[in-house]
Order: structure tokens, then sequence, then C-alpha cells
């Protein structure tokens, strides 16, 4: 099975967040439409998918977002702009 760690945002340097998936297009088309409308993304606006990482298990996928959650907002900004340095939205390169 396939799985991904994401990172998405509302703005360049903004708020970030850090979810797993196991279908990534989905998961972030439901951040874009505020689909839970009091979700941590919803009230933030966060709909800007700025990093993602693909593993071969869910297994996997968490233990990486929890690597990610622990480290500091530095590390994720340095992360993303290892990959992604404009702060574009990858949602279309999906």
């Amino acid at each position: 099975m396939t799985a991904w760690i994401y990172l998405i945002t509302n703005k360049r340097d903004g708020v970030l967040y850090a979810g797993v998936t196991s279908e990534l297009k989905h998961r972030i088309k439901s951040h874009k439409t505020r689909k839970y409308k009091n979700s941590f993304s919803a009230r933030y606006n966060l709909d800007k998918l700025v990093y993602f990482e693909t593993f071969d298990s869910i297994i996997t996928a968490r233990e990486r977002e929890k690597q990610i959650k622990a480290g500091s907002r530095a590390k994720k900004i340095l992360l993303i702009e290892s990959l992604n340095p404009d702060w574009k939205d990858l949602f279309e390169t999906l």
C-alpha cells in the first residue's frame, strides 16, 4: 500500500500542518474544500500542499510523520525549501 506524509500551509512562512494519508490527492482536496469545518486546517485556511514524501507502507509513513512533527519549525522550512524553494502549491502535480 502506498502512503504519503505531507505538509500544507496557507502562505509562505505561514502556519504548517503535517499529515499522513493513503490517498494524497483526496486528502488534499478535503483540506482545500474545508470538508471538516472545525479542523485545524480549516480554521487556519491551510490549503497549499508544499511538501510530500511517498512510502511503501502506512507504518513507515506514520514514523516519518512523527519525526517531522517532533522537529522544529526551522527544520520543516528547510525540508520544504530543499524541494520546493518557491513554496508552490504542488496539488496540480499529483
